[in-house]
């Protein structure tokens, strides 16, 4: 079979089952379905075999049994896995959860915002209405009132009308609507902050309540959802012992024969529903406590804000927009933070809220009358007291020299250790037919294979440690038989083929083996092959031609440079050189030479005309003194 038909006839069976539940008055999702229906196939009793395909019988086998799962009634088990695809369908982290709020601001002014935008007035009467609508966008926005409320409106005209006349409609309207957009935005966050400071103002020199400036929703809902959620949590956690203590009792090796009488598998399903909804209420709490104080945060940066505002305008008749602006669109931000944590808590109030259908079966089967009649004389004990009592069981590492333990003195982040089952002991959880009780990890934690293991006792350490494989494999067809194990304990990674909720398809193969994984890697030469490509080529005549126009051109330019008194000596430049070197030179010998000056006398130049003249040498030699 195909893979692309394999997912048609899944996507058909999960059509068909949410068909037929819809058909007998109850509404289920298709991730559901799916979840349900690979929960059916790795129920070994149900006979469904991994690596064979799905026969006609098998699908109408396979039909049956998830309609049968889907409409029974009081079932803790179902309750646990639409609790755990409710939960994990709404729930996300709190990065996302305020890109949604932001999202669902933007989509809800997304018509206003074209109107402003788009909008060609021409008369008197359409620019009131344009004027009206900003002011309408404003208050929208930033959540300073209804625009019903006239008062309200009143405000934000005001406001409105210190920082935008009505009479620059005129050069709003020429913008581009990108801009438009940006300076709608901006006009909110000044009008924001105009607000804020004009009510922080009213009571003159008096100093004024902080609790009477937040978002009204945020007053509503910070007092109330912690205390809820700590209420609920606690009505879970004292079910969740109560449920421990009876089935520790019932599933003790020295029980008495009666105690079978009682509906033990429905006691282990209502313990893994309570379990299920405490794990989503500590998370839900847990954000519940972080918004708090992001709240005390903003609250106090809100107060500052204030204080400065006050201080910068004092009782000046006017001030320079350069200064109060950039600190009314500060108070702005604080604000619009305010109201995002008020919306977060209103979300985690409405998923805590409906959770409470989820846990109604285990209550309608189970009273706590019964519960305490089962209990009889025998002591409820809480985690932390489990955890306190078996403190003082130790492993010591030196006798256990074939596996790796690690000890809170010897191991740095103890308390953030990713441990497996989510903390529960897996060797309680093979022993005692199902029982959760939460591992201690300063008994010592088990590392076996990259993957850590926590123990309610030494004795269940030591045990375990002696086959980890073997009651790995045991959880694992625990695992198997009740399917909301997957999720409470995170096993997907030891069920492949079964994806969390959020990222399961209703086109994924129902019968898929694990596949196996290892990491590889592989390694090439930057460039194997050398690249002789010459970028100053140019096949075009004409590209050529220009070119040469262009160089020709340049022997006729001459380049100038100018420099001023601001541009002068701007740039510093530092030389260096090396020292004077000293250097002589030095002959073998001195030699001169000189030459003798020639000296003539001639006799008889004068006197008689026919006389003759008498030349007379009287040059010396050089070697006379």
């Amino acid at each position: 079979m195909s893979r692309v038909h394999a997912e048609s006839v899944i996507k058909s069976i999960i059509r068909r089952i949410v068909q037929e539940c819809a058909e007998r008055g109850q509404a289920v999702s298709d991730t559901l379905v799916a979840f349900m229906a690979k929960a059916v196939v790795l129920d070994p009793r149900n006979g469904f075999h991994v690596d064979r395909t799905l026969t006609k019988q098998d699908i109408q086998n396979l039909e049956e049994l998830c309609l049968d799962k889907l409409m029974a009634k009081c079932s803790p088990s179902l309750d646990t896995i639409k609790m755990q695809v409710y939960f994990d369908m709404n729930y996300t982290s709190r990065r996302e959860f305020l890109e949604e709020i932001h999202q669902v601001v933007e989509s809800r002014l997304s018509a206003v915002s074209r109107e402003i935008t788009d909008s060609r007035v021409k008369t008197r009467e359409e620019l009131d209405a344009l004027y009206r609508k900003i002011i309408t966008y404003i208050q929208l926005r930033s959540g300073m009132g209804s625009p019903t409320d006239v008062t309200s409106v009143q405000e934000a005209a005001a406001a409105l009308q210190s920082v935008f006349p009505q009479t620059e409609l005129g050069t709003f309207m020429v913008l581009l609507k990108r801009d438009k957009e940006q300076q709608l935005r901006e006009l909110t966050m000044t009008v924001t902050g105009i607000q804020l400071f004009n009510k922080a103002s009213k009571k003159g020199g008096k100093e004024t309540d902080i609790q009477e400036l937040m978002p009204a929703i945020l007053s509503e809902t910070l007092p109330v959802t912690s205390k809820r959620l700590e209420k609920e949590l606690s009505v879970s956690q004292t079910l969740a012992w109560k449920y421990t203590a009876v089935l520790e009792k019932l599933t003790k090796p020295d029980s008495q024969p009666g105690d079978h009488d009682v509906p033990i598998v429905l006691l282990r399903q209502a313990l893994y529903n309570v379990r299920q909804h405490e794990v989503f209420l500590k998370m839900l709490l847990a954000d519940a406590c972080l918004c708090a104080k992001h709240v005390e945060i903003l609250q106090d940066e809100f107060s500052s804000q204030i204080k400065l505002l006050k201080q910068t305008v004092q009782s000046k008749t006017a001030v320079h927009a350069a200064q109060v602006f950039p600190l009314f669109k500060s108070l702005s931000k604080v604000w619009c933070g305010l109201q995002d944590e008020a919306e977060l808590l209103n979300i985690l109030s409405n998923i805590m809220h409906n959770l409470q259908p989820f846990i109604a079966s285990q209550a309608e089967l189970f009273s706590e009358a019964y519960l305490d009649g089962l209990l009889d004389t025998s002591e409820v004990k809480t985690d932390q007291q489990r955890m306190t009592e078996s403190s003082d069981e130790r492993i010591i590492p030196a006798e256990m020299k074939r596996q790796e333990w690690l000890l809170p003195e010897t191991t740095a982040s103890f308390n953030e250790l990713p441990l497996q089952y989510d903390g529960v002991c897996g060797y309680t959880l093979v022993n005692r037919d199902g029982l959760l009780l939460p591992g201690n990890p300063h008994i010592g934690v088990l590392k076996h294979e990259e993957k850590l293991y926590v123990f309610s006792s030494k004795e269940a350490a030591l045990k375990f440690a002696s086959s980890p494989d073997d009651f790995i494999a045991e959880v694992a067809e625990k695992a198997k038989h009740s399917p909301e194990l997957i999720q409470l304990l995170k096993l997907h990674q030891q069920f492949s083929c079964v994806s969390p909720y959020p990222e399961m398809q209703p086109g994924e193969s129902l019968l898929v083996k694990p596949i196996t994984k290892c990491e590889g890697g592989t390694q090439t030469d930057l460039h194997p092959v050398e690249t002789n490509i010459v970028k100053s080529y140019e096949w075009n005549e004409w590209e050529l031609r220009r070119k040469a126009i262009k160089l020709a051109d340049l022997r006729t330019k001459v380049t100038h440079s100018v420099q001023t008194d601001l541009s002068h000596m701007r740039r510093e430049n530092v030389t260096q050189t090396w020292l004077p070197k000293n250097a002589a030179c030095q002959s073998k010998r001195d030699g001169e030479s000189n030459m003798p000056k020639p000296q003539t006398y001639l006799a008889g130049l004068r006197g008689q005309r026919d006389g003759h003249v008498v030349k007379t040498n009287l040059t010396r030699s050089v070697d006379e003194k």
